[in-house]
């Protein structure tokens, strides 16, 4: 007989003093982090918390948002540099090499929207940022640092789709081409060609707006959350058009946000049910069902070495270890095998 089913771990640890929900993670590049994991979040009340994940403290807080809630937080390859954009429409550029905390940059949005930015960096001094534009249906490119404008991306006049929810800058392996995808207010999603200022392709992946989405490049494939039920993954093919391969049911309405682990292994999942929900990103396969918050979950983020946070409108930060990256040689075990443990899922 298979061994019995376990529940799921409590977090490994979890993070307070925040004082407000949190709406953003996001998990310092090893390179960056000088010794130290890192973690960023960002907070309803306007502050950025820099958390020392070996003591578990905020060792800096920063303030650069006029007390507006930060949606949205990126470093960039290069440098310790970090990019932080809140609802009072700036977009900041921090520099925190050698203990500083100077806002060295700024992009002032025209978007009031809740849609978070994107870009696309190699390392090289110059680098890619997708913002929401001035008019609702608008995605504006910047280059950056030098903030010239790309284009506008604009639907067509009889598109209709609504405001852009999220976004996601992309480039295809031995491709000079950027492409953008896009989450819709209409439920769609969309790959955009930057180059050519046009949408190659366009999905109706729900019924509710596109609240969050994810692409494995490795994989050409997606998924797509939304204010629904449903989780939607879709493909790439060569043309390039995208395709809807399947859709999975929850028990309960709400997508925050979706993230795949930087192993391509799993997916996470954000859910205003309180509850994070983790996947075999090839099978979507349900691992486990998360249940430690006592409100929605606004946001989850993957670290290099495995760990998940998951950030709450309860103002904690939950810090899990639930599977850890496999060698890319050896055959991840889709059976959830935990420390000789194995839980179930929901």
């Amino acid at each position: 007989m298979a061994a019995p089913l376990q529940p799921p771990p409590d977090p490994q640890f979890v993070l307070r003093g925040v004082q407000s929900a949190v709406n953003a993670l996001h998990f310092c590049r090893e390179s960056q982090a000088q010794g130290s994991s890192l973690l960023f979040s960002g907070s309803q009340s306007g502050l950025v918390h820099i958390w020392n994940l070996q003591t578990r403290r905020a060792v800096t807080i920063l303030d650069g948002h006029g007390g507006q809630s930060v949606t949205w937080l990126q470093s960039l390859p290069q440098g310790s540099q970090l990019l932080s954009q809140g609802r009072d429409l700036q977009l900041c550029l921090w520099d925190l090499a050698e203990g500083r905390n100077a806002i060295v940059d700024s992009v002032h949005l025209e978007s009031v929207g809740f849609c978070k930015s994107s870009i696309l960096a190699d390392g090289q001094p110059y680098w890619m940022l997708a913002v929401p534009g001035k008019d609702t249906d608008e995605v504006q490119i910047l280059e950056m640092p030098s903030k010239t404008s790309v284009c506008t991306l604009k639907p067509e006049a009889d598109a209709k789709p609504g405001m852009p929810m999220c976004l996601r800058l992309w480039q295809a392996n031995f491709s000079t081409r950027p492409l953008l995808l896009a989450g819709y207010e209409d439920g769609s999603v969309a790959l955009w060609d930057i180059s050519e200022r046009k949408v190659c392709s366009q999905v109706s992946c729900h019924e509710e707006p596109v609240m969050g989405l994810d692409f494995d490049s490795q994989k050409a494939r997606g998924v797509s959350g939304s204010a629904g039920k449903a989780l939607a993954v879709w493909s790439l093919d060569g043309q390039p058009s995208l395709q809807v391969c399947s859709t999975h049911e929850l028990t309960n309405p709400g997508i925050a946000e979706v993230t795949i682990r930087p192993d391509h292994k799993l997916l996470a999942t954000a859910g205003w049910d309180h509850r994070v929900r983790v996947f075999h990103w090839k099978t979507m396969k349900p691992l486990a069902v998360l249940g430690f918050h006592s409100a929605s979950v606004h946001c989850v983020a993957f670290a290099a070495n495995g760990l998940l946070a998951a950030g709450s409108k309860d103002q904690r930060i939950s810090v899990w270890s639930l599977y850890r990256p496999r060698d890319s040689a050896t055959p991840f075990l889709g059976e959830s095998e935990v420390g000789g443990r194995h839980f179930t899922a929901a």
